[in-house]
């Protein structure tokens, strides 16, 4: 069975060859893999930036963005049965008693740090034929979804910074008429952000380094948000373009574009960052006044990281809400599905706004 493995110790990106898995434990389910999407992730292990191998192993499995159809199942298993579609949660918990997140299933939270990731961290993933999971780590997809249910695990980070936001947002007992929003970045994750702000009735703005005539700037704006260029105005000057909003959604991973476009969020207003940008870039940046205007006007900016299953289920719901809503750019996500054989040349450049791999 062909598998995409990063070898870590040789630096080197490959198809391999490894075995089909047989046994299956009681609480365990057999999975077909179906889609794999390639995001950020998967391109820092490619440049072994990243990617920690399992105990004993001298390559990573990569993928962590999948959906999978059930095959087989465990004598024990209750929550998924054969032909039902799923897609894994990427993050498992961290095995100290003393980590309140994890034992309360909520790794997305874990505190020790000693959390492993399918395709990431310390667990293969996805990118293969055959994989055996345990039911707990399942979410169920509905049939559909099958087109399109790989951009679940990657619509959990929104699910996510949606949790965030309204916890925040929840100490405020007014609410605007028309609250506005601000995406930062327009890969898979910002144009899912864009989405999910739509759906709930904000007017979006999409802040990115593609120009206008480019397809994220179309699809953005098929959806009924608004693109700005980064060719056009400065993310300092993004306040004075679209006046301010009560919610930025960070989604580029670069530190000088979040501060800079925080001066856009309005009094009360809650910045959520979910980028991880690469380490060794120093800012020059107003520190000083961000505090200032960070306290004097009540403002929040909060992190945050993958998610728990809380969060995929919310995905899965508001997945099938973007298909009600404007089906055609949700398939305009993902472009043609590759080989498996094209895997390791994605990894390295992208060919569509999410590329997805077929195993």
């Amino acid at each position: 069975m062909e598998a995409v493995g990063a070898f870590l110790a040789s630096r080197e990106v490959r198809i391999f060859d490894q075995p089909a898995p047989e046994t299956l434990g009681d609480d365990e389910v057999m999975l077909r893999v179906c889609a794999v999407g390639i995001g950020g992730t998967d391109r820092e292990i490619g440049a072994f930036r990243y990617g920690v191998a399992p105990s004993g192993s001298d390559r990573l499995v990569l993928g962590h963005e999948s959906l999978a159809k059930v095959v087989k199942v465990g004598e024990r298993v209750t929550s998924v049965a054969p032909g039902e579609l799923v897609v894994p949660i990427v993050r498992r918990p961290c095995s100290s008693p003393h980590c309140a997140p994890c034992r309360s299933g909520r790794q997305d939270f874990c505190v020790t740090g000693g959390y492993a990731e399918r395709g990431i961290k310390g667990i293969d993933g996805f990118l293969t034929r055959y994989v055996v999971d345990d039911e707990q780590y399942l979410v169920r997809v509905p049939s559909a979804l099958a087109r399109v249910g790989v951009l679940v695990e990657p619509l959990t980070i929104v699910s996510k910074a949606a949790e965030q936001a309204r916890a925040l947002l929840a100490r405020i007992s007014w609410r605007p008429t028309r609250p506005r929003g601000l995406v930062l970045g327009a890969g898979p994750v910002g144009l899912l952000g864009a989405m999910a702000m739509i759906a709930h009735g904000l007017d979006t703005f999409v802040y990115s380094r593609e120009s206008a005539t480019e397809e994220c700037a179309r699809l953005t704006e098929s959806i009924g948000a608004v693109y700005i260029s980064a060719a056009e105005t400065s993310a300092k000057r993004l306040a004075e373009r679209i006046g301010e909003v009560e919610l930025i959604f960070e989604a580029a991973g670069v530190s000088k574009l979040a501060f800079e476009a925080f001066w856009a969020l309005t009094p009360n207003g809650t910045c959520v960052l979910t980028g991880i940008p690469a380490i060794g870039h120093s800012v020059d940046f107003e520190m000083d006044r961000l505090m200032r205007s960070l306290v004097l006007r009540n403002q929040t900016l909060v992190g945050a990281v993958h998610a728990g299953r809380h969060a995929y289920t919310e995905a899965v719901d508001l997945l099938m809400k973007f298909m009600a809503l404007f089906p055609d750019a949700v398939r305009r996500l993902i472009g043609e599905l590759h080989p498996l054989a094209h895997a390791p040349a994605l990894l390295h450049k992208r060919a569509g706004i999410k590329d997805v791999v077929a195993p």
